[in-house]
Formats: C-alpha cells, structure tokens, sequence
C-alpha cells in the first residue's frame, strides 16, 4: 500500500462523526460570511496564541499581504526575508511595492542567519519577516532585539508552524504580527484555503480588519484600498475542531520526527532543532549528497516524499530582474541536497519503519 505524504483521508475517518454534524449545522443556519463560526474561531485562536487579536483571512498570502500593508510597507522600503521558503512571502512584499532583500540561511536549521540579517540592514529596511521553516521557530529574542534597535517592524511568518513554541510564547504570537495558513496540507488546516493574522495591538487589529474588508471602516465608506480577504464560515467548522487536536497531532508528528532521528542516524543529516523552541515539523527535511537516489527509490516504492524547495527564490525566474546576480550559496546547496519525508501525524510506525527502509536501500 501506498505512503502519501499526508494522510487526509486517515484523519478525517477519525474527525468524520463531529466534523459531519457541525458542518450540517451552520449549512442549515445559513450564515455563510462573517458568521458565528468565524467569530468564534477567531477567539479560540486568540487564546491558543496567547494574543489579543486573532484575525481571519482568506488564505495565508493574503494574511502575509494584509500584514506588510498594516504596518506601512510600501514603494521604496527594503524587507529582509529567507530566500529558502515558499514564494508568498516575498511575493506579498513585492505586491506592496517593496523590494524583498533575501538573506543566506543556517545551514541546521535552514532558518534565516541572523548575523547575516544584522548586516543586511539598511537606512531603507523597514520590517524583516522571517519564516519559521518546516516546523522550527526562528531564535527570535535577538531578532527582536534589532528589529528595536534599528525601528523595524517583526512580522512573523508562521505558516509551517502553528503551535510550536519559542521563549514560552507561540509561534506567530511573538513579533508585531504573525501570519499563518490552513492549506490542507497545514498542521492546522482547512478543507481549503484559509489564513490568519495575530497581534497584540490594537491599532493594528483594527487596520488588518479595515484592510481585509475592502478598506471600509464604516458600511458602504471605504477609506483605503482594501481587499476581499475573508475566512468562509465553513472552513471555520473544520479549524474549531481541528484546533482541539492541534498539540496531540504536533505531538505525535515530533514522536515521528525523533523515530526518523533515530532510524536515520549515520545514513543522512537529519533535521537539526535548535533547542530554542518547540519543533513542530511541518515537515521532515534530511539531506544528502544522495538525495535524488534516494527520491527516486521512494518513489518506485510507493512512499511519497518531495524537495521544498528546488529553487531558492533568489533563482527564481521572477526574481531574476533584482536577484539575478545573487548568491547565497547556504540556500543553493540545501536546494541540491534536501527532500522530506512523509510527516502526517496518522503515520503509523510500520509505515516509519517501511520509509526507512527504502532509504537505506537507495544508499546501499
């Protein structure tokens, strides 16, 4: 049988008896935008965070937009952000007018390089948005630190990290604000696209409401250029209850994460967690000079495994214009040289077992 990289339809056979009724429940109530789901998710999510203000969106680009745009960034303005990621979190800065300005990563923990950070900073800096790759939260005390040492807004990309945890706070709940995503594929996720902003502050919390409503602060007056960001009060059914179960699912996805530890010592690199905060892993990232050998004979055995990311976004072809000439040589190697394993929290060990395998016979 075969191994997919998430087990979604494992783990809706186990939510399926609550999941089913409330989803009938608000489809009979018929409040399909802004309802009590909505409302209540946000609360709920607040509290898990630990912030005042949880706000939610459509998805976690347009939690990523509406942040660069509720902190002021704009035409001129310099973010520093990881190379290593996914491309909305510097496609949203160039969507504000701003210049994305990558930095090479830790070659451990294939986070942003904070030293490089620090010397990346510019009279034209005005924010740095760090990503918390694969499950691990970005050591973000000094990071802090320089965003208030030089006036920089800290805007937290917690996409793969919902519910891990740095310096007793939750990921996403430390900088000005955090941004996340429920794509199914999520450690918490939706039935389809969803986001979520988190913030401490009120001025702010109002101006990503206002931002997400079509730039209206009064019904019908719109006072900014807004968007059409909202979260569907179905998808906010599936994320209430599915939040109930959030630390058991990370729980178990760090058990799995330590049994390939263990499993794997001495065959690749395996992931590196810094001690400086609760890994959630997102994903599973190993690296080898071998890496292709071994994606291919998973594949031939039915195990599912990918590369994030093949392409640093500096590389990337719509990045070539600004970035072209660029070379971050931590972030290019890692690209040639890192593949994740199936990570889903309804793993069974057998199948740990049987992944491992194949990746020992790829390099015997």
């Amino acid at each position: 049988m075969n191994i997919p990289m998430l087990d979604l339809k494992s783990e809706y056979a186990l939510l399926r008896e609550e999941l089913e009724p409330a989803m009938l429940e608000a489809m009979a109530a018929c409040q399909y935008i802004g309802g009590p789901n909505v409302k209540a998710f946000e609360q709920e999510a607040a509290a898990y965070a630990g912030v005042r203000h949880a706000i939610a969106c459509a998805s976690g680009t347009d939690a990523l937009l509406l942040a660069l745009r509720a902190v002021g960034i704009g035409p001129g303005d310099e973010v520093i952000t990881t190379p290593f990621t996914f491309v909305a979190t510097a496609s949203t800065i160039v969507m504000c007018g701003a210049k994305p300005v990558f930095v090479d990563i830790d070659p451990r923990t294939f986070n942003l390089d904070l030293a490089q950070v620090a010397a990346a900073v510019t009279p034209r800096t005005k924010a740095i948005v760090p990503v918390h790759l694969f499950g691990q939260p970005v050591e973000l005390a000094p990071l802090k630190a320089l965003c208030a040492k030089h006036g920089l807004k800290l805007i937290e990309d917690a996409a793969q990290s919902f519910g891990a945890d740095y310096g007793g706070r939750k990921s996403g709940a430390y900088g000005d604000i955090g941004c996340t995503s429920f794509y199914p594929s999520k450690n918490l996720s939706a039935f389809g696209d969803g986001g979520l902003t988190l913030t401490d502050d009120d001025g702010l919390a109002a101006e990503l409401r206002v931002l997400a409503g079509h730039g209206s602060r009064q019904r019908y007056h719109h006072h900014v250029l807004g968007y059409n960001s909202r979260l569907d009060e179905l998808q906010a059914v599936v994320l209430r209850i599915k939040l109930k179960r959030l630390d058991a699912f990370n729980a178990r996805r760090i058990a799995i994460a330590k049994a390939y530890d263990e499993q794997l010592e001495g065959l690749v690199e395996t992931p590196w967690a810094d001690g400086h905060g609760r890994h959630v892993y997102h994903q599973y990232t190993l690296l080898s000079d071998r890496r292709d050998a071994i994606q291919k004979v998973l594949t031939d055995s039915g195990i599912a495994c990918a590369v994030y990311y093949p392409v640093p976004l500096h590389k990337q072809e719509m990045f070539a214009a600004t970035h072209g000439n660029v070379s971050l040589p931590v972030a290019e190697r890692t690209a040639r040289r890192c593949l994740s394993l199936p990570i889903s929290p309804m793993l069974k060990d057998e199948q740990i077992r049987r992944v491992v395998g194949a990746v020992r016979q790829a390099l015997t």
